[in-house]
């Protein structure tokens, strides 16, 4: 039995990775501020006792005896982490510090989850891990970009210059159960809308593209790169390769949720990347031949299915 913290833990990934890590027989500490996560995520695991549940923001520090830690609070949707950019910006820097900190007082591994946004709006596609990017500094998604990107500094200076055992993932667009009805993101958007009978809102043309990969997929992935070889730090690309445009994503959520909605157009937001699809090459070589297993119509049937269930219930 390892003691594994997860900082934000009540959140959408977070909720997930503490189920699967406390039912492989391990001892969890969640920590979240409740920003974006929710206290309903990780209800039913409350009654086990060997997991903990702390109300703490990462911005100030926090102490415990830990053998591993993943590091995943932030909020990560443009609607929530453009509410308070400062406050982003400190919950990646400052979160940062303080878990690299606790990791080097007590020997920890850790895990740092960045993203994909690190490519800003890229001029590579399919993005590898080589590719350093195109972002905006000053633009209005930076505070998450650009916060996630010292972020990925900090972890490789740490480990340069503390020798603290560090691993650095790069997260591309998830979904699934436990996703904030209200948090912006394009699935949560579309799903929302369509189990409404509401307009599909797509902003610009709908052929931009992005990638989709269901949560279970990325849990699988981090935990495959905590356990990976000690050398390889990464970053890592953790996603799933098949690209699909807005409009596609729009008329498969029409379909599965049998929907009347009308698909609208308005118009793009600043800094919208155009293109998004990560290379994997890298994660099937160094994760045990790790890739996604549950592709988008599936993913979508079962995220579908909880929001169904969270409206109604909601009523």
């Amino acid at each position: 039995m390892k003691r594994i913290l997860i900082t934000g833990g009540a959140g959408f990934v977070g909720s997930h990775l503490c189920k699967r890590l406390l039912n492989e027989g391990n001892e969890i500490i969640c920590l979240d501020n409740y920003f974006t996560g929710n206290k309903k995520n990780i209800i039913d695991l409350m009654s086990n006792p060997h997991f903990e549940l702390v109300r703490h923001d990462i911005t100030e520090p926090y102490y415990a005896e830990v053998d591993e830690i993943y590091n995943l609070a932030c909020p990560a949707s443009p609607v929530h982490y453009q509410y308070n950019p400062i406050k982003t910006l400190k919950t990646s820097v400052m979160g940062a510090i303080n878990t690299l900190g606790l990791a080097k007082r007590v020997n920890a591994k850790i895990l740092q989850a960045s993203t994909s946004e690190v490519y800003g709006d890229p001029s590579v596609h399919p993005q590898t891990e080589s590719y350093w990017g195109n972002v905006n500094p000053i633009g209005i998604r930076s505070c998450y970009d650009e916060g996630k990107r010292c972020a990925e500094t900090l972890f490789m200076d740490y480990h340069n210059q503390n020798q603290v055992a560090i691993k650095i993932i790069r997260i591309f667009n998830t979904y699934g159960p436990n996703m904030n009805p209200s948090d912006g993101r394009v699935v949560s958007n579309f799903i929302v809308q369509a189990l409404k009978g509401e307009n599909i809102t797509i902003f610009g043309d709908g052929l931009q593209t992005r990638s989709f990969q269901y949560v279970d997929d990325l849990v699988e992935g981090m935990i495959r790169m905590m356990h990976s070889e000690a050398s390889f730090l990464g970053p890592v690309n953790i996603g799933n390769p098949n690209e699909f445009t807005m409009l596609e994503l729009a008329q498969a959520v029409i379909e599965l949720t049998r929907s009347n909605s009308k698909i609208i157009h308005m118009p793009l937001p600043q800094d919208d990347p155009k293109q998004r699809q990560p290379d994997i090459s890298l994660a099937k070589e160094k994760l045990q031949g790790w890739e996604p297993k549950i592709q988008l119509r599936e993913g979508l049937i079962t995220t579908i299915g909880y929001f169904d269930d969270l409206l109604k219930k909601s009523k």
